[in-house]
Formats: structure tokens, sequence, C-alpha cells
């Protein structure tokens, strides 16, 4: 499917008000001749040939028309506009929900602003196609030919003469519009990559600042802004080299009417009254020519923005749904990695990767970082899919479940906290928003976030900033805790999630977490072992593989990468016996 196919499966839903609008847009285009007409008759008829009883008729035929075509061009416009906020709507509805399907690699490729230049420019340019540039053009195209038949009907030589004209217009007009094509695929990716530093550099101000490098970034930015206006500068000089001789032939054909017209009315070729009504019919030739350039530019500002939006939609992710997924609604939380490797762009993250975790047990893993901790639970939410080996949940391979059941089962707790700007009531029931009230203050005791939240001015209503601007590190790791625990999940994910508070409250939430019983497996990433100590079943990573696997006793005991780790925390290692205690 090519993007105008695309693009022309969401204008014909509206086809219909469309061809009602194009309908009226027709008629204003045939009530236009019927002034110039009338005007030639007043000089004719009325002015030279005395008949005064044909003015009164004459003027309030004037009038009508006028206020017809006024009305029908209130109306029309109305239909286009109607036509093209509900293209946009649906348009944007789609590919944001496209967007929404999109998988890590996706994001991973794509920048953040140059998304959203197209939910914002690329999908205004379109708008105002619709809304304007169809109907302008259709219009337009419809007064040319209407206005050259009615200068037949007066003089064929005349029209002749003017037609002389229309060649050299094409030419422009085909030329204008090979030279400007491809200066608006650059403007659109200037301003793509303008939008993208904008927003990472709003997104990323604290570290700036931190850093006092205001001056760098607005280097920066200046060179991302010089080249977008370099862009619009180019894409100027094209159209500004050719609007002046759509501009020429225009008035030329007033030139042409003024000489000519004048010197057949001399020698008597056509009335004074042809002249005035050839005079009338001219703006329906010039505003054509003299807008030609204008309407080429916006089709083909229509066209590229169109290409970038379909090219972004069309980008098929690579972790999908099978066609006939296993029916797992509720999941127990049995967990087993089978033989598992994963690479990405040629390097092996992951080396054969094996071990379960039964329903109920908490799992903790250990590793240095890019250790590949974080790329196990990542393959478990089915983010991303291996490369060879099974991962299976409920002896089912998650390949083979419906990704939208898996997800729906498994409460994360991530390592990049992310809380929307929203009160910290809806942060904590994203998961479920139609959950109670007592439900999330239950959620938030067990986090160790209940007694921070009620000091706050607002409480539970409290408005938090974009990212969570405003609260501490700690304050939205134990929000994020408390989203992921509201959801009651089969498998709870926590990467990381205590590593901002302190050892007290890290107590604590472990202590809220073990009453979570057989209900729940538990996955712990971490790199303080206080956080993973108690765990059924550690796991030590390195290089992308296990190199130690146990309880805390027994890894203490094999003396090895678990137990230096435990020694640079703690100092001395205890005694075997004291450890088993």
């Amino acid at each position: 499917m090519s993007a105008l196919k695309w693009f022309w499966g969401f204008l014909k839903k509206y086809r219909l008000l469309l061809c009602v609008g194009l309908l009226m847009t027709t008629a204003i285009s045939v009530l236009s001749i019927v002034n110039p007409y009338v005007s030639g008759m007043i000089v004719d008829d009325v002015i030279a040939g005395g008949q005064l009883s044909l003015l009164p008729k004459l003027i309030i035929t004037l009038i009508l028309v006028t206020l017809v075509r006024g009305l029908l061009r209130f109306f029309y416009q109305v239909v286009f506009e109607t036509c093209s906020q509900g293209v946009l709507f649906d348009m944007r509805d789609q590919v944001f929900r496209k967007l929404l399907s999109e998988d890590y690699s996706f994001y991973g490729k794509k920048k953040t602003g140059d998304l959203m230049s197209r939910q914002t420019g690329d999908m205004e340019a379109i708008r105002h196609f619709v809304a304007l540039i169809i109907y302008c053009v259709y219009e337009n195209v419809l007064l040319f030919i209407f206005a050259l038949v009615m200068i037949f009907t007066v003089n064929t030589k005349l029209a002749l003469v003017m037609l002389l004209v229309l060649p050299f217009t094409a030419l422009t007009t085909w030329r204008q519009s090979k030279s400007v094509g491809p200066t608006f695929a650059r403007i659109r990716d200037r301003f793509s990559s303008l939008n993208a530093f904008v927003q990472e550099n709003v997104s990323g101000n604290r570290v700036v600042k931190a850093f006092a490098k205001e001056d760098y970034e607005i280097e920066k930015f200046n060179k991302e802004n010089d080249a977008y206006r370099d862009a619009q500068l180019a894409s100027s000089r094209v159209w500004m080299k050719y609007l002046p001789i759509f501009e020429v032939l225009s008035y030329l054909l007033n030139v042409v009417l003024m000489l000519y017209g004048g010197y057949m009315v001399i020698r008597g070729e056509i009335t004074l009254g042809n002249l005035v009504t050839v005079n009338g019919y001219l703006w329906m030739l010039t505003v054509p020519l003299r807008m030609a350039g204008w309407w080429v530019n916006d089709i083909h500002r229509f066209l590229t923005s169109v290409e970038k939006i379909y090219a972004t939609y069309i980008e098929e992710p690579k972790v999908k749904t099978p066609c006939t997924p296993v029916e797992h609604k509720r999941m127990e939380g049995n967990v087993e990695f089978k033989h598992v490797t994963y690479t990405a762009d040629d390097e092996q993250i992951l080396k054969d990767i094996s071990f379960t975790a039964k329903k109920g047990q908490t799992i903790g893993i250990l590793g240095s970082t890019g250790s590949g901790k974080s790329t196990v639970m990542n393959l478990l939410c089915r983010f991303m899919d291996t490369a060879s080996g099974e991962v299976l949940v409920d002896g089912v391979n998650v390949k083979d479940l419906d990704l939208y059941d898996l997800r729906d089962n498994i409460g994360m707790a991530m390592q990049d906290i992310f809380l929307f700007s929203d009160t910290i009531e809806g942060n904590i029931a994203y998961g479920r928003p139609n959950c109670s009230f007592e439900e999330i203050h239950d959620a938030a005791v067990m986090a160790d976030a209940n007694h921070f939240i009620q000091k706050l001015p607002d409480g539970y209503d409290t408005i938090v900033g974009e990212r969570g601007v405003g609260l501490s590190g700690g304050q939205k790791q134990r929000i994020s805790l408390a989203r992921a625990l509201l959801k009651k999940p089969s498998i709870l994910i926590l990467d990381d999630t205590t590593s901002a508070v302190d050892m007290e409250t890290e107590s604590y939430i472990q202590e809220q977490l073990k009453k979570l019983g057989g209900n729940c497996t538990v996955f712990v990433i971490a790199y303080r072992i206080s956080s993973i100590k108690d765990a059924d079943q550690i796991l030590v990573m390195d290089d992308g593989r296990i190199i130690e696997r146990g309880t805390h006793a027994e890894l203490l005991s094999q003396n090895g990468y678990y137990a230096s780790a435990f020694h640079h925390q703690y100092g001395e290692i205890p005694a075997p016996a004291a450890c088993m205690e």
C-alpha cells in the first residue's frame, strides 16, 4: 500500500460529506459567471440601449447571486473543515495506537521529538490540505474553465489570444513542482531534528543546569535552528524564483485584454459591454495563475507529511501477539528459562541462561553493570524475544501467550522510574484505575510511601511534575513499588527498586513483601546484597552468564563473586555457622 492509498483510507469515510462540499463549490463556480454577464448587460442594454426597465431585475439578480455565493461559501468551508478534523482525529488515533504497539527496538531507534513531529506538524499539514487546498484547487480549476468558456462565447479570437499564456503557466508549474518537492523533505527532517533536540533538553534540563552547560546547549540549539531556517529558506528560494513568473503571466492577461480587447471595441468587433463582461471574468483566470505556485508548495508539503507519517506507521514490531495465543488469563507464576540466548546488534548479551522459579519463590539477581540482569527480566516480560532457547511461564512459552495477558500478570517497578504528570493516587492506580482508595492506601503502606504522601500539601491528590519532578529518588521508587504491588500480580519484578532508600526503609519493604505469601513469584534485581540475601535462590551474573547460584549461605561458602561482593559491602565475611543462622 502506498502512502496516498493509506491516506485515502481515512478520507473515504468522509467522501459523502466531501462530495456535498464539492457540489457546493461547483455551484459557487457556476454562479461566478453570472455577475460579469449581468454587468455586461447593464452596459449594453441599460446604459447604451436605454432599457431602464431591466435595471431593477439585473440589480436584484446581482444581489441574490452574491448572497447565495456567500452562504454556500460559508457552508462548504464548514464541510471541508469538518472533514479535515475528522480525518485528523482518525489518523492521529490510529497512528497513536500503532505507536503503542511498537516494541523496545522501535523506541530505541527513534527520537521522541521526531515521533512528536509526526503527530503535530505533519498532521497539521494534512489537515490544511483537506480543509483548504482541496476545495481551493478544485474551485479555481472550475473558475478557470468556466471563464474560458464564457470568453469564447463572447469572442473566439479574444479567447484564443488569452490562451497563449497557458503553455507558459503549465511549464512554470511543472518546473516548480520538480524543484520544490525535495526541499520539503529536508524541511520535515530538520524540523524533526529540532523538535527532538528541544524535547531532550527540556526533559534533561536539570542535568544541563547541574553541569552549567546552558551556553553549550544554546550553541547546539542555534546549529539546529540554523539548519531548519536554511532548509526553509532553500525552499523559499524555489518559489521566490517562480512566483514572480506567475504574477507576470497573470498581469499579462490584463494587458492583453486592455490592448487587444480595446482595439476590438474600437473596430466594432465586440461591444463595450462585452469588454466589461470579459474583464469581469478576468479575475477567474488571473487568481488561479497567481496562486498556482502556492498550491504546488502546499501539495508537496502534504505529500511529504503523508509519506513521513506512513513510513513511521508501517514499521512492524518484532514482538507480536501470536495469531492463536494460548488462553491463560490468570497465571500461577512458575517461571523457567531454558538455555536462553539473546543477541542485539550482533552482540551476544545473554549466553545459555537456565534457571527455574517456582510459584511464591523469591529470586535474587546480582551482578555488575551490563551483566544482563535487566535483560533477563525484559525477556520474561517479552519486551524482546530470545535468539535461542525458551522462556516459560506455567510451562507455556511466552511467545505463545497473549502479550496483554502476560504483562497483565506481571508487576514491575522499573529501574528507570517514570511517573506521569498526575496525582500520586493516579500514578499508584495506573495499573488498576478502577480500584478503591483503600487498596491504593494499602499498597502505599506496603511500599512505605504512605507516611510521606500524607505529609504532602494535598496528600494523595498532590500533582507530581512530569517524570516525578518534585519528588526525591526514594519517594519515586516507593510510589513505583506501590504501583506494581497494587496490580496483585502473579510475578513481581523489582529492578533496583530500593537503591535510593535507607536501610531501615528497605528492611520494612522486605518484611511487607514476605506478606505476599506464596501467591506471587518475586524477582529482585539489586546491587546491594541486603536486598536479596533472604531470597530462596540467588543468581549471580557476569558477562551475560550465570556464574553462581544458590542461597545466601551457600554462595558465601563458595567464596566466589558473591562472597567478594559481600566482603566489599559488609567487611569481614562471617563464619559459615553464623551465616546459616
